[in-house]
Parts: C-alpha cells; sequence; structure tokens
C-alpha cells in the first residue's frame, strides 16, 4: 500500500470510523485515539517511524503505521528511511529482516513474542542437516523465517517472486523451506523438483476447500483470492492466487463486484476502506501473533525503547547476501 501521509486529526478520524463500524464501545474507542495521539507526539520527538504489515487491525494500520505493506516491501522502505528508530508492526521475523537490511537503526517490536508459526518450524541445524541429506542442491528458505535460518540457505524468497527464484537457480532440483503449502503450489508451476520441508501457516492451512464450496454456492458473483500459503487443492480452486501485495494489486486493478480473501482477516478490514468499491465477505481467520501488537504496547515501547531486536555478527551478513541474492534474481 506504500506510505499513509495522514495527519494526526485524520489518522484519528479514519480510526473513529472503523472501529463504530465494528461497533467498539465508545471508552475503547476514545482511549484508541488518545493512544494515537501519543504515538505521534513520541515518533516525532524520536524521529521514528512504524511500519506496518498488512495483517495489523485497523486501529495500528491506519491509525500510527507511517508505511504499510508486506514484510520485504517495509524493511526495503526501513533501510531507505532518514529515522533513528524503525518501529516494526508486524511479527519478530520482519523486525529482524529490517534489522539485517538496516543495522545503524535501532529496529523495535511492540512484542518480542510476536511470533510465527512457519519460522518457528524450522531451525539453523535444520538447515545444516538439509545441506548434509541433500548435498550439492541448492536451498531456497521463503523470507518467514528467522534470521540464523536465512545465515544458513543459498536465497531468500517471497510469496510473489519463488517461483521466478527456483526457475532462475542452475539445478533440476531445489529445496523450499520452510512453507509445505507454498512449497506445493510452486511445484505446480515449475518441471524442476521441489523438495520441501514440513512447515504451515497456522492462519492459512485452516482455509478449506469446503470454505471455497460455501461462498460459491451463496456468492456465485464473488471472485475469491487466496494466499500461496493455503493448500494447493484450496488454490487450485479459486481465481487468483499471490501473495499480500498481488492480491491488493489485483483488487485495484479488477475491482470485482464481491472478493472473498483466503488469508489473515484483518487485512479484509484495511481493504474495505482502501477499495470501497468491492463488497468484501468475511471468513475470518486470526493470527494470533499479529494480534499481540496494540496500540497500547506501541506506546510503551516507543515511550521507553524497550522491545529492541539485535542480529549478531555474522548471522547479520550472512543472512543479507541471501536477502541480496534474492534480489539480483529478481530483476
Amino acid at each position: 500500500m506504500g506510505a499513509l501521509e495522514l495527519t494526526t486529526a485524520q489518522r484519528k478520524e479514519t480510526v473513529r470510523k472503523l472501529l463504530e463500524e465494528y461497533h467498539v464501545p465508545s471508552q475503547e474507542i476514545e482511549e484508541s485515539l488518545r493512544l494515537i495521539e501519543e504515538i505521534a507526539e513520541l515518533k516525532a520527538q524520536k524521529n521514528a517511524i512504524a511500519l506496518g504489515h498488512n495483517y495489523m487491525t485497523p486501529d495500528v494500520f491506519y491509525g500510527v503505521s507511517d508505511y504499510t505493506g508486506d514484510s520485504l516491501e517495509l524493511s526495503r522502505i526501513a533501510a531507505q528511511a532518514k529515522a533513528n528508530i524503525l518501529l516494526f508492526n508486524g511479527v519478530h521475523f520482519m523486525a529482524e529482516t529490517a534489522k539485517i537490511l538496516s543495522p545503524e537503526k535501532k529496529v523495535l517490536i511492540a512484542d518480542l513474542d510476536a511470533g510465527c508459526s512457519l519460522a518457528e518450524s524450522i531451525t539453523a541445524d535444520d538447515v545444516r542437516k538439509l545441506r548434509e541429506q541433500y548435498p550439492g542442491i541448492p536451498i531456497v528458505s521463503y523470507i518467514n523465517c528467522s534470521a540464523e535460518v536465512k545465515a544458513e540457505v543459498d536465497v531468500i524468497c517471497t510469496s510473489s517472486n519463488a517461483v521466478r527464484i527456483v526457475e532462475s537457480l542452475p539445478s533440476d532440483t531445489v529445496v523450499l523451506i520452510p512453507d509445505v503449502y507454498l512449497a506445493g503450489n510452486v511445484q505446480k508451476k515449475t518441471q524442476k523438483k521441489i523438495i520441501p520441508w514440513h512447515g504451515k501457516c497456522m492462519v492459512h492451512e485452516l482455509y478449506s476447500v469446503v470454505d471455497v464450496h460455501i461462498t460459491r454456492r451463496y456468492f456465485p458473483e464473488a471472485t475469491i483470492l487466496a494466499h500461496p500459503e493455503c493448500k494447493k487443492e484450496v488454490a487450485a480452486l479459486v481465481d487468483f492466487v499471490g501473495s499480500t501485495s498481488q492480491m491488493i494489486q489485483y483488487l485495484k486493478e479488477h475491482k470485482p463486484k464481491q472478493a472473498l480473501l483466503l488469508t489473515e482477516c484483518s487485512m479484509t478490514s484495511n481493504l474495505r476502506k482502501e477499495i470501497p468499491e468491492v463488497q468484501f465477505i468475511s471468513m475470518c481467520q486470526n493470527c494470533p501473533h499479529m494480534k499481540k501488537i496494540t496500540l497500547r504496547k506501541i506506546r510503551d515501547t516507543l515511550l521507553y525503547e524497550k522491545n529492541e531486536v539485535d542480529v549478531s555478527e555474522p548471522t547479520r551478513s550472512r543472512a543479507r547476501k541471501a536477502l541480496e541474492r534474492m534480489l539480483e534474481l529478481s530483476r
């Protein structure tokens, strides 16, 4: 989505309207608006910017995030930003990625326990064992992994460029970690043999073939979009499969009458304001880790400059090489 160039007053009004639509009690709304104002003052005092992932709740997304998007886009923005402090409103591996690309800046996250089921499904030691098991075979990791895992692989990929990265490698076989469903969806688009890991996103794996059939029955005009972290059986039945940024681009270009997004629920909530021409159908699956990021925690984190995310050398430099190789292969 990019930069949210909103004044504090505009942010408060946007959040007020959104929360009223969701019938949030007035007392809670007023508390949210006070926190938004406090956070704006702290950002100005400390030369800080807030980066908001697409899965943040609307109060965080519109209320305090200066830039919004997927994890890689936000880390790129962070590397170019002239700020002393980067506050990453997302999960821990995303803040780590920002630190890898911006080692000179202080990177904060509102909750250090905001994890990720994918990132936690594989360790650096697991990658080293894969090297022994598949000698000479390139290992590609989805960006949803820890800095330690990034440091052990050959190249990183995102959900939007995974096929391109796999196709660019000089090998007929590729190990693709950690998401087994992303690996399965990539396998459908390449002649190369994909060796998967067994990791899963705890949100996307909940969407089923039945969900698609029910939507087709009761909302026959709806366009269904799925993230490639969904099961390949689900992906085979929908109208479009793509990353969060690709889904947003598709919706803006095609503007279907109705749409159902098989991804984290808050993205649908945020897009209702972004693309009002589309009627969004909700089939909510929430990420409990993303929901750990709240306005109160953001305020306290900035106020005390706590919850700093750091990546030690040489892990950072090795992980950066894997990220930079992705950028080179994606051109």
